[in-house]
């Protein structure tokens, strides 16, 4: 009788795994992937990313500001290089932040509009690259939440 009760019990344990399994299944198939960027995008963003740090090397406030997106954030008072240069270059591109952005590695994903982005985190902050019609760009500086 013993065996017999064992078996039930093997049975059953092996009923509510699989029925474990199955009801995992669905929320393990519609995690969100992660986005990867293409060989294509990754080699145009290195490009870009590499001229973005020489201006930072060499603290050439008017190269960064010309592969920057402009009026920056949308913000009309940050509308053209020179504003940029006088408001942002200065509070935001500081020697510590230069120097995280040049060792920082650059994190892809793409955003709700189906842009393109690429992040570097530099302790409070956040620098963001967005591919654009022109190609990738300096879009935005928030914070790192």
């Amino acid at each position: 009788m013993v065996d017999g009760r064992s078996r039930a019990l093997k049975f059953l344990l092996r009923i509510m795994l699989a029925t474990a399994f199955v009801n995992l299944a669905p929320a393990v198939a519609q995690a969100p992937k992660k986005a990867v960027a293409s060989p294509a995008l990754q080699k145009e963003f290195d490009g870009f990313i590499e001229k973005f740090r020489t201006a930072l090397r060499t603290n050439d406030s008017a190269a960064v500001a010309g592969m920057t997106r402009l009026p920056f954030m949308n913000d009309n008072a940050i509308r053209d290089a020179a504003q940029f240069r006088a408001k942002t270059y200065p509070t935001s591109f500081t020697a510590k932040n230069r120097a995280c952005i040049q060792r920082g590695k650059a994190v892809y994903d793409r955003d709700q509009e189906n842009n393109d982005n690429y992040f570097v985190f530099c302790g409070e902050l956040i620098f963001v690259f967005t591919k654009t019609p022109a190609g990738f760009l300096f879009t935005e500086v928030g914070a790192n939440d």
